[in-house]
């Protein structure tokens, strides 16, 4: 039976210590562009913050979605 990434993300996250602290990174690094983003000017030093935050978001979520991808693959393997 196949299981859904949603399933597996709700799983993990219940579960696995490793996505979760990924998750929790993702959402530091969100919350800290949002931050950015409610700023009416951002100077030089901002606009490389916002870059880097947005390329470890990205990062952190890749991680994420290969522990998903590797878990949903285990299941249908069964």
């Amino acid at each position: 039976m196949a299981v859904s990434p949603q399933e597996v993300r709700e799983m993990l996250m219940a579960r696995d210590a490793d996505f979760q602290r990924l998750a929790q990174e993702h959402s530091q690094y969100q919350a800290e562009l949002e931050q950015l983003s409610h700023q009416t000017y951002l100077n030089s030093e901002d606009l490389l913050l916002e870059i880097e935050l947005k390329k470890r978001r990205l990062r952190v979520k890749d991680e994420m979605e290969m522990l998903v991808s590797r878990r949903r693959r285990e299941f249908d393997n069964r």
